[in-house]
């Protein structure tokens, strides 16, 4: 059915941090500074930028999921008219990861090729055609080695290894962390569910694929324009593959298309269009296909997950135990982050006294993953919250009770030694009992039609950088002009979750400005302070502090030079709405450009940096820093679904969330997240699937089956059901105004609520995914003729 979207906002007007004890920016409904540009065509993406003289690159890719290269010949590629330029690995030889402790990844493969689709070789030349017909005559012998495309079989068979060195064969990560002990607890629990679950694996599938443009300037700086949303990490990554120092390097983020993590990583195109464009002199664009979109994939991890878990008689809580087997694909990308994720972030909202979780990645020669909206705790937490359920139908309590009976509570300190300041999840589970009429739907609908929910925690930015440093993670600089315009300067990744129109929030907050009288330069690092990237859903928290901070120094100076001349004390100076007045005399007032003006006469040139650095957070333990946060999300979903027992279709009718999203500093942007996250969750459940041929008998064996979205299927507007968002404000000490992230928790309860919803329908209990149509009308085969769909204890 189609869907619609409804909102209902909680919004505080008052509140501890407001410059003037009441808002005038923050929490008001307002467009993002750049909608009309998207709007009307006149934003610039990466595709968009067209250099004179500039060649157009494309990539031979490797036919074999693993394959020892025994030569490359590139010397008719070479010679052909219209080719500029034709690298192989051995040009850039040195390795890079965007985790420091994991470099395993070259630029283009050096000795080996890890999965059907990986970069061997890359030409430069006058258009596409030419490049394509270049790759063409690219001569290459491979010696093909046996594949890898079961994790299971990685797990216990190294030989040959993917990565040559690894001293663990073929395991990319093992991580194993008990926190009291679960044996005990288990063993005294009075009701125990133990079950498997799977996660099969998905891609990003943004709307822009991934492109960069670069030049080689006649000054020695070499400029690239990428569509990444970590700008910093590429640069970072560029000075060491290419080794050019660092500060001859540019690099720009355009407008972006889309991202939710795929554009997380340092990308082969990046570097190989550098360098094609130092040796060529020319500008070289590197445009992807879809297809090769997929490829360079980069999205969630498949996982095999074995979930036990206890509670004694009353429902409370008494051991979770997990085992989780994660496919990691070709390279390490994230996937030391995503081992620890995958336990470390599951505890919480509800308490559980012990705890343990044994991980481990593992290499295929299949494409590389990474993270995604929700990164490494979206498998996990579907598994759990599925637990919680099946538990509270044993003891007899609702689903709702259960987790209010086994709710953590505020600042306090998790299983596994996580800090937990604002926790609104109470307030979350009684919004949507309330929305959706729960008591009136849960066991009471008619046959194939139920309703469920689950609920998570998610953080607002990794407490520690990628790569360990005592400096800043987010800086901001604001300058104010004698025209009354404050230009902001930002490192921020905006990847269309509106992070410039948070900064502009900010300051036009703090300086009493309209929205139109603040500018935001962001993403270019020889223009802005250094801002980690987009990922973590650590912006608002983080950049938003740094912007608090450089605006609170500027709005200072300007209270103390209008104070003078008004003859009034700096603190009665009241800025707001563009306008700087006694707030004891309303009539006593000049415009923000005189107040801009009189400060910098006091104190010369404006312009004020602000930087923020997260608190110690974090277990004493090895690991223990990894999932810590300065703050936690916390959400709520309930799903109705309706199931046809005679295809197996589901039809997720409508989808109530609550996301306690600390301060909402944008309403409107904070109810677009919530929605967007709970339509990637629900499009995972049932409809996408990041697939290739994995019997290495198959003659693809590691092809992609489904890399167009024509065949990877995505949701249309038919197919979203209709979504419903509440926004709950927990005020936390460590944001802006008591601001949280919004970008990635509202994603992980959409999946376990639908499984949920799908019991209360047909009384089955769905646990592997992809819900296919196939795979439920089994399962309710199964159910009728009395076949058990999980070990229960």
């Amino acid at each position: 059915m189609a869907g619609g979207i409804e909102r209902k906002s909680i919004n505080r007007t008052h509140g501890p941090d407001a410059p003037h004890g009441e808002f005038h920016r923050v929490g008001k409904r307002a467009r993002k500074v750049d909608g009309i540009g998207k709007a009307t065509g006149q934003a610039v993406y990466a595709d968009d930028i067209q250099l004179p003289g500039m060649l157009h690159a494309k990539t031979l890719r490797s036919p074999h999921p693993h394959a020892r290269i025994v030569s490359i010949d590139t010397s008719k590629a070479e010679a052909l008219p219209g080719v500029h330029g034709v690298i192989t690995g051995a040009d850039m030889p040195t390795k890079y990861g965007v985790i420091p402790w994991t470099p395993d990844e070259n630029a283009l493969a050096v000795d080996r090729v890890r999965f059907v689709g990986d970069e061997v070789a890359a030409v430069a030349a006058v258009d596409e055609d030419t490049a394509n017909a270049a790759l063409r005559l690219i001569e290459v012998e491979y010696e093909v080695l046996h594949p890898y495309l079961d994790p299971k079989e990685s797990l216990e068979r190294h030989d040959p290894a993917i990565h040559e060195g690894n001293k663990k064969g073929n395991i990319s990560k093992h991580v194993e962390l008990e926190f009291g002990d679960v044996a005990a607890a288990l063993a005294s629990s009075a009701h125990v569910i133990e079950d498997d679950y799977a996660f099969h694996g998905t891609a990003h599938a943004p709307i822009e694929p991934h492109c960069a443009v670069a030049q080689a300037g006649h000054d020695g700086v070499l400029t690239l324009w990428s569509s990444t949303q970590i700008p910093h990490y590429v640069h970072r990554a560029l000075a060491k593959v290419l080794d050019i120092e660092a500060h001859r390097i540019r690099v720009i983020q355009p407008h972006l298309g889309g991202a939710f993590g795929g554009k997380s990583d340092p990308f082969y195109f990046e570097f190989c269009a550098c360098l094609l464009a130092m040796r060529t002199g020319r500008p070289v664009k590197f445009l992807l296909t879809r297809e090769e979109t997929f490829y360079t994939h980069r999205g969630r991890h498949p996982m095999d997950m074995h979930f036990k878990t206890g509670c004694d008689a009353d429902g409370k809580i008494t051991a979770v135990d997990s085992k989780i087997l994660i496919d990691g694909g070709s390279y390490s990308s994230f996937g030391l982050v995503t081992t620890y994720y995958a336990g470390q972030l599951l505890c919480g909202p509800c308490h559980f006294p012990t705890y343990r979780f044994d991980s481990t990645r593992v290499f295929t020669n299949k494409p590389p993953c990474g993270p995604k909206r929700g990164h490494g705790s979206v498998q996990p937490r579907f598994a759990l919250e599925i637990q919680l359920d099946r538990l509270a139908t044993k003891v007899g309590l609702d689903p709702i009770e259960f987790r209010r009976r086994n709710f953590q509570g505020s600042n306090v300190e998790t299983v596994n030694g996580q800090t937990v300041t604002s926790n609104g999840f109470v307030e979350c589970l009684d919004t949507i009992e309330t929305a959706s009429g729960w008591k009136d739907k849960r066991g009471k609908l008619p046959r194939g039609r139920g309703i469920g929910m689950a609920g998570s925690m998610y953080i607002s930015g990794t407490n520690y950088a990628v790569y360990p440093n005592d400096m800043p993670q987010a800086g901001i600089v604001v300058k104010l002009d004698r025209s009354g315009l404050a230009m902001v300067y930002t490192g921020t990744s905006d990847i269309g979750q509106g992070s410039s129109s948070v900064m502009a929030t900010i300051v036009a907050e703090e300086l009493g400005l309209r929205m139109d009288q603040v500018r935001v330069v962001a993403a270019d690092t020889d223009l802005t302070p250094v801002d980690l990237g987009a990922y973590s859903s650590r912006i608002t928290l983080m950049a938003g502090n740094a912007a608090v901070d450089a605006s609170r120094k500027l709005r200072k100076q300007v209270q103390e030079a209008v104070g003078e001349h008004l003859d009034v004390p700096a603190g009665r100076v009241i800025l707001a709405d563009g306008w700087a007045f006694d707030a004891q005399d309303g009539d006593k007032r000049i415009p923000s450009r005189e107040a801009f003006e009189l400060a910098e006469s006091k104190f010369e040139t404006l312009a004020a940096a602000g930087s923020y650095n997260t608190p110690e957070r974090g277990g004493d333990y090895r690991g223990g820093t990894i999932g810590a946060s300065p703050a936690y999300s916390f959400t709520a979903h309930a799903a109705e679904v309706e199931v046809d027992f005679e295809t197996g279709e589901i039809h997720v009718e409508k989808v109530w969330i609550a996301h306690d999203c600390g301060r909402a500093i944008s309403p409107v942007q904070v109810e677009g997240q919530i929605e967007g996250s709970t339509y990637m969750g629900v499009a995972e459940v049932a409809l996408e699937d990041h697939a290739v041929f994995d019997d290495p008998a198959h003659p693809e064996a590691g092809l992609h089956m489904r890399p167009s979205l024509l065949e990877y299927t995505i949701p249309t507007s038919v197919d979203t059901p209709e979504l419903e968002a509440h926004i709950i404000e927990s005020i936390d000490p460590e944001g802006p105004y008591g601001a949280k992230e919004a970008g990635e928790g509202p994603l992980h309860g959409s999946l376990p609520a639908v499984a949920n919803a799908i019991y209360d329908a047909t009384g089955v209990w769905m646990t592997k995914l992809p819900f296919t149509p196939g795979k439920v009308l089994a399962a309710l085969r199964a159910h009728e003729s009395g076949t058990p769909t999980g070990e229960e204890a």
